[in-house]
């Protein structure tokens, strides 16, 4: 870099006047630096909407391709004993079920405490201060494991219920009430807790019941028991998982007069709203994707708008920043022949046919299609529509073809989704595909051809940058170069004019 002597000499405004001089070549510098920012929002917008394409590929789409997407099933109760959900593979028809008992954790409620002398018990008392000997000890037994516990001189009842936690239970000591308060954290038999060892330290600390009012209640843990069309079941929780059904028990059946227990029916049919829920959930995904895509392809031109350099900004309100670049984002992929190629693909697969039984059918064919050019909203040409969809304005009053189809022919149904499905993600796995040296897998943009002019710019953008502070270096070493020329001619005149000072 050149020393840059200031205009001492001459008088001249020498930063001014350089910064007037390289203010093209830095103009040059700042197009690059803008088309690399505009180039970066480009590469973020399309990673958000791959993203968004790869999601309804993967999670939605590959699932619909499959028969296990329309199998649906529902079960309804005859009263609240119990709850059911259908598995895929639930048998149709009625089924009997009655509840012996439902799955309970133990708990204990320990008997009322107090001190030797008859004082209260806090979280900091000894339990020697209960009257208690040092020494003697107690056992628990809890989630298969025994452990002892010993009374030590400093141990309190703060320690006692650490002691007591680390075999596993749910331990709480009540100040107010004088109680300890255990349970199991589980429920089921299996997860039953007992106490052992010398009586007298049991009912010192209110563990085990003394004959009193006051002392501990005991409710023992127990497993569930359900009796479905005949058939013994036992779980040591609530929930039973049978052929594929889940079974969740809320209560004990009543008895009859015999003693005998109540029996809940259990219907199980087709769910057709499930099926038609599963293509509308489909075709609402599909239809936010397509009319995003089109909103971004159709974007207003952003001609004349550029990111803003740092003084430039420094003009505007964050306001008028905002929507200033706002403006550039929305139309990055306008007109961008990848993101045409990919609403393509998808409209394409979505409006072909499929066979089923012998016959070419549509998405028409169910009563589920665009609502045409001249009657769609700008971007949303591609969206489908259900006929009778009440949630939908535009076809709400239509026959509502599509339940009727599922209750008359769900195998009809469910073949021509899943080969729609599975055309629609051939479509697109084809414009995920990888190509070297231009894009990845799972990228329906050239991310590396994006990438590799992201790289050039950041070259271009450093040699521009060391043309330029070169160029300033050569027009600060020529000012510089004539200050000391000034500075040299002056020493002269002063020395000539001291030759003649008489």
């Amino acid at each position: 870099m050149a020393i840059r002597i200031t205009g001492l000499n001459s008088g001249l405004d020498t930063e001014s006047i350089i910064t007037e001089l390289v203010k093209a070549k830095k103009t040059s510098v700042d197009k690059l630096k803008k088309e690399q920012t505009k180039l970066s929002w480009k590469i973020d917008a399309w990673k958000g909407l791959n993203t968004k394409i790869v999601n309804l590929w993967k999670n939605t789409v590959d699932r619909l391709r499959y028969d296990s997407a329309y199998t649906k099933k529902k079960s309804t109760v005859s009263d609240g004993v119990l709850s059911v959900v259908a598995g895929a593979n639930a048998a149709n028809g009625v089924q009997t079920a009655s509840v012996e008992s439902i799955a309970k954790a133990a708990y204990l409620t320990g008997g009322k405490l107090q001190t030797a002398d008859g004082g209260k018990v806090s979280s900091d008392t000894k339990l020697t201060d209960l009257g208690l000997e040092v020494g003697k000890t107690f056992s628990v037994t809890a989630e298969g494991k025994t452990t002892e516990i010993e009374i030590t001189e400093d141990m309190t009842m703060k320690d006692l219920v650490s002691s007591l936690k680390e075999t596993g239970l749910v331990v709480n000591f009540d100040e107010g009430q004088q109680r300890l308060f255990i349970n199991s954290k589980e429920t089921g038999k299996a997860h039953d807790f007992s106490f052992g060892g010398d009586e007298d330290v049991l009912k010192t600390l209110g563990l085990v019941a003394d004959g009193t009012d006051d002392g501990a209640v005991k409710v023992e843990a127990s497993n569930a028991v359900l009796y479905l069309n005949g058939a013994k079941f036992e779980s040591d929780t609530n929930t039973f998982q049978i052929n594929g059904s889940t079974y969740t028990v809320n209560d004990v059946s009543e008895k009859n007069a015999d003693g005998s227990l109540k029996e809940t029916k259990i219907t199980t049919t087709d769910d057709y709203d499930g099926i038609y829920d599963t293509i509308k959930t489909f075709l609402t995904e599909y239809n936010a994707l397509i009319n995003e895509m089109d909103k971004l392809y159709n974007a207003d031109s952003s001609k004349g708008y550029d990111p803003l350099t740092s003084e430039e900004k420094e003009a505007l309100s964050e306001s008028e920043i905002e929507d200033w670049e706002n403006k550039i984002k929305d139309s990055l992929l306008r007109k961008d022949s990848s993101l045409n190629s990919v609403i393509m693909s998808m409209t394409t697969a979505m409006a072909g046919s499929v066979t089923v039984n012998g016959k070419t059918m549509y998405l028409s064919d169910f009563g589920i299609k665009t609502l045409g050019y001249f009657n769609a909203e700008d971007n949303e040409k591609h969206a489908y529509h259900i006929d009778g969809d009440l949630t939908d304005a535009s076809t709400s009053g239509n026959a509502d073809l599509l339940k009727s189809m599922i209750a008359s022919d769900p195998e009809a149904v469910k073949s021509f989704f899943t080969q729609l499905a599975n055309n629609l993600y051939t479509s697109m796995s084809s414009s995920m595909a990888r190509i070297p040296d231009l894009k990845s897998y799972q990228k329906v943009y050239n991310d590396k051809a994006l990438d590799k002019e992201m790289e050039d710019y950041k070259t271009k953008i450093q040699e521009a940058e060391e043309k330029l502070a070169a160029y300033e270096d050569k027009w600060y070493e020529k000012f510089a170069a004539m200050e000391t020329a000034l500075s040299k001619l002056s020493s002269k005149e002063n020395a000539i004019a001291g030759l003649f000072n008489f």
